[in-house]
């Protein structure tokens, strides 16, 4: 039977997994049959997220990691194997933003901290995973998928958030490079790049009428994307229909860029 949307005996790992994009990505994956492990720096928010995703009938696990800092990547993703015993997909999700008031005004401050979650903690995270799927492909077990969250920053004009931009283009630059060195391995690598999606993080900008009329209008589905709209997208990336599927970028956005 054709079933490879089946994710049974497959685990994967989520970055900034307990609300927003995270954790709707997180829902679909784990009614897909995954287990889960979930990052996030908030113990309250990391445990709802497990209440809501164990009744799917999954193992989760939680872990409070912050990105922004390697030595917790290290150590939280030795101690996360441990527990769930493999890794087959890795979603690098957590991120941070600030717009400004203008370019001429970010800070050296600003900039660094972006930085060290949106870069730099999607770089130590996904490196990480990949030497555990390297090796375990060295064993005979070949196999394995990577993914960053970008964003249409990235690829887009982004006033008054050029360090925000800079990051998520970061991202999806290397998330190529990654797939390039890691196909040996069986190893795939791919971007997601989200649109406007109502998080936390747009929290502002839902509250401004004028950003409803100005940008949201010119959405082409005319609404404002959901973190369950990432749903499918996950379970695609974290199966075996993606097997061959490398070095490419999603944009989920409901036609926003194009239009």
């Amino acid at each position: 039977m054709y079933a490879p949307f089946d994710l049974s005996g497959k685990a994967a790992l989520i970055t900034g997994g307990n609300g927003g994009i995270g954790l709707g990505m997180a829902e679909a994956l784990a009614q897909a049959g995954a287990d889960l492990v979930i990052w996030g720096t908030n113990e309250k928010k990391n445990a709802e997220a497990k209440a809501k995703l164990s009744a799917y009938g999954r193992r989760v696990f939680t872990r409070r990691v912050d990105v922004a800092h390697e030595a917790e990547i290290v150590d939280g993703m030795r101690a996360s194997i441990a527990e769930v015993g493999r890794l087959d997909s890795v979603f690098a999700n957590a991120g941070i933003g600030k717009a400004e008031t203008s370019f001429l005004e970010i800070t050296a401050e600003s900039f660094r901290r972006i930085e060290s979650v949106n870069e730099e903690g999607v770089f130590f995270t996904l490196r990480e995973a990949a030497k555990h799927m390297v090796e375990r492909a060295k064993a005979g077990d070949a196999g394995g998928s990577l993914i960053g969250v970008a964003s249409l920053a990235g690829i887009e004009g982004a006033a008054r958030n050029q360090h925000y931009a800079a990051t998520k283009g970061a991202v999806i630059s290397m998330m190529r490079g990654i797939a390039v060195e890691l196909a040996r391995y069986g190893v795939r690598a791919n971007t997601i790049a989200p649109g406007w999606i109502a998080t936390d993080m747009t929290a502002r900008a839902q509250a401004m009428p004028v950003f409803q009329e100005k940008v949201i209008s010119r959405v082409p589905m005319r609404r404002w994307g959901r973190p369950g709209d990432f749903g499918g997208i996950a379970v695609y990336l974290a199966s075996d229909a993606s097997a061959y599927h490398s070095g490419d970028t999603f944009v989920i956005d409901g036609g926003y860029a194009v239009f």
